[in-house]
């Protein structure tokens, strides 16, 4: 069994062939609805993303990521430390 490499294409080029293609299969109105989906989507995303956000911990969160005696000096002082002796990788 042969191994072959693959090369993908320059983005340009790769976005160039994928319409040229969608404009010989689908046609110029039918690929203007294909490309337009594109637009309408990420709507639903953000809506996902938001509902998400609303049940997060803020309080929970930083105190994971920066320890709790940081959240307390940092609810103090309106404004986030990093407390220096602990790493943050959870908050990655």
């Amino acid at each position: 069994m042969t191994v072959t490499e693959h090369r993908y294409l320059q983005e340009d080029e790769f976005i160039r062939r994928a319409v040229e293609t969608l404009l010989r299969v689908l046609g110029p109105v039918e690929t203007t609805r294909f490309l337009d989906l594109v637009r309408l989507r990420p709507l639903d995303s953000l809506q996902r993303h938001r509902v998400w956000q609303e049940s997060l911990d803020k309080d929970a969160f930083f105190s994971k990521c920066l320890g709790s005696q940081t959240l307390i000096r940092a609810k103090a002082s309106h404004g986030l430390r990093y407390n220096r002796g602990r790493s943050n990788k959870a908050c990655l």
